[in-house]
């Protein structure tokens, strides 16, 4: 048996006949072959509509707080007269005859539903109101009574929704009622804002003593109440979409009629003082009153976190500092600068009713202390320290909070007698300019530290001038190097102006000292000029070739003696145009020899101003005692 279906659409308008050759063979027997003819004939196919049917289907999108179960998508596929319907979904009615075709989803992943009339509905439970789009694709099949069926698919798309949260004006919140309150009578309403909001009471569960109407928020008593508190726990949700809710806490307390708590101004007490606010001082006086008061006195006591009810004491109905509140002090930074409280009320008599005043008392910063200097601010940097080279950090205090919360500055700012800077966060000191040991011995700069951050007025600063020494370590003088030492040149003179004979390449230890050069030597009559480092020929009426032998010394700058070194410049000159002679004379050549060049070196040594004076003193006084010496003798 041999089911043949169709691979491809089939159209009689193009191909209204096939030949098929069939081939089969059963085991041992031989092949048959039989030839099938298969006749199209034209009618009416089942055919879904675009863009439904296309590769990427249709799309759709919709908003997240879309209502449960609402239709998003209807397949609509194009009907054929006499159609009925063969199938269903489970639970749907039993399909009649002249339906439309039915379609089934081919992928089960996904929130959605399709009914059995090709409509795609939301989810029962509503879509995540998630703040990402959310993507579903379906791929759903139309299929009519016949077994002629169509395919699509629809993509879905969801929306992020701008739809306000539901919120509670206040997180918990206290009402009271008189004792003796009616069942169903209303006793108080609960408030949220946001979109389909309804409410429950969540907690507790049992004894039931209040409900609430899910859609007013009104709170009903449920019996006749008696004396006592009750703690319920409400919730308001959105009635699309219940993941969007939110809680709140409701305190009743049921009280006789005639023994009400006090009543008191303020309810809440916050205060901001100054942490110099000295103890005694009243930070708020509470004004009460009750009902009953012939039944007896009012009394008032502090209730709170021991860091609180250390620092503040009552007087009567006035609330006052019991302590100083110091800012700087770790255990205040540990509270974050601010002391909670509570005052509680409490009128006398038989059964003592009470009332609680919450108190907040913020400390703000009082700039109280004067920076102090660091100890012994002294530091030595080398002469030959680079720009931006660091001296020391001038390490500042202060007591105030934050600590040690210092701006730095320098005096005079940087200059060429004041060499140096200073970062205003860290207080670092660096060199930005040429340093001397021969000029300066040592440096005193003037220090500036202001505190900043300890105030809360930040025009309220103080500063203080602290003293800094920073003394020069003299390095060693190093002749100069030049490279070569020895140069022979040749030029040929020009008339006009002087002209460039040589550059001297010469380099200074420490390589930012400034170099002087000289000529000692092979310049009498004048002919060569020095300019800085470079060597000019000064043209003359000469005659014929000659050669000079210039000596060039090199110091370490101006200033004290400094170690040099000389340079040797033999400077071959030839005029523009010699006359050579006719001669017969065979020309001969002598091989020129290398100069022998010797270098020496003088070595100078400067004594300190003290040694010298020292030695003075010495020589003197070893004359005054060879005096006295020779005058005993001749005495004698």
């Amino acid at each position: 048996q041999v089911t043949l279906r169709a691979g491809v659409e089939l159209d009689a308008r193009q191909v209204n006949q096939y030949t098929l050759t069939l081939r089969a063979a059963c085991p041992g027997e031989d092949e048959v072959e039989e030839r099938l003819f298969v006749q199209v004939t034209a009618g009416q196919a089942l055919r879904c509509d675009t863009p439904f049917a296309t590769a990427g289907g249709d799309v759709v999108q919709v908003l997240a707080d879309v209502a449960p179960r609402t239709p998003l998508y209807a397949v609509l596929p194009q009907p054929l007269g006499g159609l009925t319907v063969s199938g269903g979904c489970p639970g749907d009615p039993q399909p009649h005859r002249q339906e439309q075709p039915w379609g089934q989803l081919r992928n089960h992943d996904t929130p959605l539903t399709l009914t059995r009339r090709g409509l795609v509905l939301a989810p029962a439970g509503g879509f995540d109101p998630s703040n990402d789009t959310q993507i579903f694709r379906l791929e759903i099949e139309v299929v009519d009574r016949h077994g002629h069926n169509c395919s699509g698919a629809v993509r879905v798309e969801v929306l992020p929704s701008h739809r306000p949260r539901v919120t509670f004006p206040e997180p918990q919140w206290a009402v009271t009622v008189p004792a003796g309150t009616g069942p169903l009578e209303v006793v108080t309403r609960v408030h949220a804002s946001g979109d389909n909001v309804h409410y429950a009471i969540l907690a507790p569960v049992a004894p039931r003593l209040f409900t609430i109407d899910e859609v007013t928020g009104e709170i009903r008593s449920t019996r006749r109440l008696e004396v006592g508190h009750a703690l319920l726990l409400v919730r308001a949700y959105n009635a699309l979409h219940p993941a969007d809710h939110a809680t709140a806490t409701l305190n009743v307390t049921v009280q006789g009629t005639d023994r009400r708590a006090p009543s008191c101004v303020p309810a809440i007490s916050v205060s901001q003082v100054p942490e110099t606010v000295s103890p005694g001082s009243t930070l708020v006086t509470l004004r009460c009153t009750d009902s009953a008061s012939t039944e007896g006195w009012l009394h008032y006591a502090l209730e709170g976190p021991p860091a609180s009810h250390s620092r503040f004491r009552m007087e009567g109905p006035r609330l006052q500092v019991n302590t100083t509140l110091d800012y700087d002090s770790e255990a205040v930074a540990a509270v974050g600068f601010q002391f909670t409280a509570t005052i509680v009320v409490t009128a006398g008599g038989e059964s003592p009713r009470s009332t609680r005043v919450p108190v907040l008392v913020m400390v703000t910063p009082v700039n109280e202390f004067t920076p102090v200097c660091p100890n012994g601010a002294t530091f030595t940097v080398p002469e030959t320290a680079a720009f931006g080279s660091a001296v020391g950090r001038v390490a500042g205090t202060d007591r105030d909070y934050p600590p040690d919360s210092l701006e730095y500055s320098l005096e005079g700012g940087p200059s060429p007698a004041q060499p140096f800077s200073i970062d205003t966060r860290t207080g670092e000191i660096r060199v930005v300019g040429p340093l001397d040991s021969e000029q300066h011995k040592s440096y005193r700069l003037t220090v500036r530290l202001t505190d900043i951050h300890n105030d809360v007025d930040p025009a309220k600063r103080r500063s203080r001038l602290c003293d800094v020494t920073v003394h020069l370590q003299a390095v060693p003088d190093q002749a100069p190097v030049c490279t070569p030492e020895v140069q022979e040149l040749r030029i040929t003179a020009r008339s006009g102006g002087r002209q460039s004979v040589t550059r001297l390449a010469c380099q200074s230890s420490p390589n930012s000292a400034t170099l002087a050069y000289t000529i000692t030597g092979g310049n009498e009559d004048g002919r060569f000029q020095l300019e800085g480092n470079t060597l000019f020929y000064l043209p003359d009426d000469l005659a014929e070739p000659r050669t000079f032998v210039l000596l060039v010394e090199v110091r370490g700058g101006p200033g004290a003696p400094r170690r040099s070194t000389t340079v040797a410049l033999v400077v071959h000159v030839t005029p523009r145009s010699t006359p050579v002679p006719p001669s017969t004379t065979t020309l001969r050549t002598t091989l020129r020899k290398e100069p022998l060049v010797v270098v020496r070196t003088e070595a100078v040594w400067h004594p300190p101003a003290w040694f010298v004076a020292v030695l003075t003193v010495s020589g003197a006084l070893l004359l005054a005692a060879l005096g006295c010496m020779a005058r005993t003798l001749l005495c004698r």
